[in-house]
C-alpha cells in the first residue's frame, strides 16, 4: 500500500459526522465537501496517509480554502486534559462509600457520605431547542461568515445554552460531540483498502453489488479458505515462436510448477478478489519499483539530454567579460555558438536500439501465487478493481501486479473447452514475407489474435489440470452446482470456503455431506456407482437422493460472525441496540479429501487380551 497521496488515486475521506466519501484525486481540480466546503486537489497530493486537516477560512485575495495539518495534541486535547485532571485529583471518598439518594428535580443522584454529589442521573427532559437562545438565522449567519473553521460556532452555541451546566458529564459530553460533527470543518484521508471500501458501499451506496458482504464475512472467507502468499514468481521461457508455426510452439502446462494457486467465483463486483489479492500481497503495486523504474527513466532521459549537447570548444565558452551582457544578448551569443559548433558525423552516432518484445506464444502469468476466477458471462465483473489502479478490460494495461496473477476464463472453457471457438480455432499462421506486405493494423490483428489465443490456451489447461490450493465462493449460483464442477480440481486438504446472505442454499450444500449419506455411500446403497474409478467417482454428475459424492468433502460446517459496537464512556460501556439491516451471511466451511484406493487393512502386531470367559475356561476343554 502507497504511504502518500498519488495523483489519481482512489481515496476515503473521513468526514466528521462518520459518513465516508471516496474519490479519485485528480490534479488541477477543486474537492466539494458538501457543506463543509472544498478545496483544490493539488494541497493533499504527496502529503501522507491517516492525516486529519482542516478547511481554513478563505484569505481576502484568495478564492479557496487552504488546508491546514491538525496535531495531535489538538485533536485528543480534552483527553489529555481529563487524565491529567484524574492524576492531580485526589478522591475524597471511595467507590465504596458513595451512596444513591433522590435529590430535588432529580430522580436519582449519586452522593458520598458528606453530601457532595458525585453525578446525577439524566432522566429529566431537556428542551434543548428553548434553552438555545441562538436562533436558527445567527447560526446561519455564523456559519457564512466561516470563522476559525467551525470552532467558533461550536463554542457559540455552547456558550449561548442556559442549562448546560444541569446537563451530566455524558451528556454533556454527547451535546458537544454532536455539535462538533455538525459544524467542524475537518476530514482524514484513508487510503482505499478492502475493509473502507466494503464499509461504504454498505452504508453508503448499493449493499446488494457486494451481496451484504460485511468485513466480518471478509475475515471468515480468507481464514478458512487459507489464502495467503503463495511464492515467488515462476515464469515460464518465451518458446521464441515464429509467425508461421501454431499449435506446436504452445508451450506445454507443466504440473510441477503450478502451486500457490486459488480458485475463486466471485459475484460481487471483485470484492472478494480483491480481498484474496490483499492477503496475498497482489493488490497494491509496489512502491518501491515504480521509484525504481521512474528513476532510471530520468537517468535515462537526462544522459540522452546530455549527449545530444554538442561539445564545447574554447570559441564556444563565455569569456568573464560577457557575464555583464543582458540576458537575450547571451541567449543570442550561446545560439551562435552552438550553430557555429562541429557536429558529429552521422557514421558515428549510435542507431537507436529497438525494444526487444517476446514472441506471440510466451505466456505472462506466473505458474504460482495467482487467483482464478471464473466467470459465466462473456466478461468477469471485477469493476471494483478500479479503485485500485487495475481494469480488466483495459487492452494496454499499465504495470500492476494482479495482470501476472489474476486468470479469468468462462464456465464454458472450464467444462467443455472444445465449443469455444477462442480456445478450439488454431491459431493463425503466415509467412515472414506475407506478413510484411500486410498493412500496419492488419499485422496488429494478427499478433492480437495469436496472442489471446496462447493466454486461453495456456488458462484453460492449467485450470483444468486442478491441484488448486483452496476454493473461495461469494456467488448467487447454486452452492451444489458449483461444488460438481470445482471439488475435482482440488487437491488433497485444500480448504473450501462459500459465502452466501442467506443459510438455506449452505444448508443444502452440507446436507450433501452429511454422516448418513456417507455411510449410505460407502456401505453401497448406490447401483449407479459400482465399478467405477476413483477419478469417474470425483466427476461423478449425482442422482437425486445424492447430488454429490458424499465422500470429497470433511468437516463440513456452517458459521457466522458480527462484531457489535459498544459506546465505550466511564461507567457508560454497553452495546448500540440499533445497528445496520440486512444480511447477516454465512460460510460453508470444509476440507477437501481424497477417497483411499483399494481394500484398507490394519497390519502390525497385536497381542490378545485375556478376557473373564477365556479365564473361566477349563484346560481340558
Amino acid at each position: 500500500m502507497q504511504s502518500v497521496i498519488r495523483p489519481n488515486a482512489w481515496v476515503a475521506l473521513k468526514l466528521p459526522s462518520g459518513s465516508t466519501k471516496v474519490l479519485q484525486i485528480t490534479p488541477n481540480t477543486t474537492i466539494s465537501l458538501g457543506k463543509y466546503g472544498s478545496f483544490p486537489a493539488n494541497l493533499i497530493i504527496g502529503r501522507p496517509y491517516h492525516l486529519t486537516f482542516e478547511l481554513q477560512d478563505k484569505l481576502l485575495d484568495e478564492n479557496f480554502s487552504r488546508l491546514r495539518v491538525v496535531p495531535t495534541s489538538e485533536l485528543y486535547a480534552e483527553v489529555f486534559a481529563d487524565e491529567a485532571a484524574a492524576e492531580c485529583a485526589t478522591p475524597a471518598t471511595g467507590a465504596n462509600d458513595a451512596v444513591i439518594s433522590a435529590t430535588d428535580g432529580e430522580e436519582f443522584s449519586l452522593v458520598d457520605e458528606k453530601g457532595n454529589v458525585v453525578a446525577r442521573s439524566n432522566r429529566e427532559i431537556i428542551d434543548d431547542s428553548a434553552r438555545q437562545t441562538l436562533t436558527q438565522e445567527e447560526i446561519e449567519e455564523l456559519k457564512r461568515e466561516g470563522n476559525n473553521a467551525g470552532k467558533d460556532v461550536i463554542a457559540k452555541l455552547l456558550l449561548s445554552h442556559t442549562a448546560l451546566d444541569q446537563k451530566t458529564s455524558f451528556s454533556l459530553a454527547k451535546y458537544k460531540l454532536l455539535k462538533t460533527k455538525k459544524y467542524i470543518r475537518r476530514f482524514q484521508v484513508l487510503p482505499i483498502d478492502v475493509a473502507n471500501l466494503a464499509q461504504w458501499q454498505l452504508e453508503e451506496r448499493d449493499a446488494s453489488k457486494i451481496m451484504d458482504m460485511r468485513a466480518e464475512m471478509i475475515g471468515l472467507v480468507g481464514c478458512w479458505g487459507n489464502v495467503h502468499y503463495g511464492g515467488d514468481d515462476v515464469l515460464l521461457e518465451d518458446p521464441n515462436a515464429t509467425v508461421a508455426q501454431g499449435d506446436e510452439a504452445c508451450v506445454p502446462v507443466d504440473e510441477g510448477l503450478l502451486r500457490g494457486r486459488w480458485l475463486v467465483v466471485d459475484d460481487t463486483c471483485g470484492l472478494l478478489v480483491a480481498a484474496m489479492a490483499e492477503r496475498m500481497g497482489v493488490l497494491y503495486p509496489n512502491e518501491d519499483a515504480e521509484t525504481e523504474g521512474k528513476t532510471e527513466g530520468q537517468d535515462k532521459d537526462a544522459a540522452e539530454q546530455t549527449s545530444a549537447i554538442p561539445e564545447q570548444t574554447e570559441e564556444t565558452n563565455v569569456d568573464q567579460t560577457e557575464a555583464g551582457k543582458t540576458t537575450q544578448e547571451r541567449d543570442d551569443t550561446e545560439m551562435t555558438d552552438v550553430q557555429a559548433a562541429p557536429t558529429k558525423p552521422e557514421a558515428e552516432k549510435k542507431p537507436k536500439q529497438q525494444k526487444t518484445r517476446p514472441s506471440d506464444f510466451a505466456i505472462p502469468y506466473s505458474q504460482t501465487n495467482t487467483i482464478t476466477a471464473i466467470h459465466g458471462a462473456s466478461q468477469p465483473n471485477l469493476s471494483l478493481l478500479n479503485y485500485w489502479g487495475f481494469d480488466i478490460t483495459s487492452p494496454n494495461h499499465p504495470p500492476h501486479p494482479l495482470l501476472n496473477h489474476l486468470l479469468t476464463l468462462t464456465w464454458l472453457q472450464l467444462l467443455k473447452p472444445e465449443l469455444d471457438l477462442a480456445y478450439s480455432t488454431p491459431p493463425l499462421t503466415a509467412s515472414p514475407e506475407t506478413l510484411a506486405s500486410w498493412k500496419p493494423s492488419r499485422r496488429g490483428n494478427f499478433h492480437r489474435k495469436r496472442r489471446r489465443y496462447a493466454r486461453i490456451r495456456h488458462i484453460v489447461d492449467s485450470t483444468r489440470a486442478g491441484n488448486f490450493s483452496g476454493l473461495v465462493c461469494a456467488s448467487t449460483m447454486d452452492p451444489i452446482s458449483i461444488l460438481r464442477h470445482t471439488l475435482p480440481l482440488l487437491a488433497g486438504g485444500a480448504p473450501v470456503a462459500i459465502y452466501s446472505p442467506s443459510v438455506e442454499a449452505l444448508a443444502a450444500a452440507a446436507d450433501c455431506f452429511s454422516v448418513p449419506r456417507r455411510t449410505a455411500w460407502v456401505s453401497g446403497s448406490v447401483p449407479e456407482i459400482e465399478g467405477l474409478s476413483t477419478e469417474e467417482l470425483e466427476h461423478w454428475p449425482g442422482n437425486e437422493q445424492f447430488p454429490l459424492n458424499p465422500t470429497l468433502l470433511q468437516g463440513v460446517s456452517i458459521q457466522t460472525s458480527r462484531a457489535r459496537r459498544w459506546q465505550v464512556l466511564p461507567g457508560r460501556t454497553h452495546p448500540l441496540m440499533t445497528e445496520r439491516g440486512g444480511a447477516d451471511g454465512y460460510v460453508l466451511t470444509a476440507w477437501r479429501a481424497k477417497p483411499a484406493e483399494g481394500k484398507i487393512a490394519a497390519k502390525g502386531k497385536f497381542k490378545r487380551r485375556k478376557v473373564e470367559s477365556d479365564a473361566a475356561t477349563p484346560a481340558s476343554a
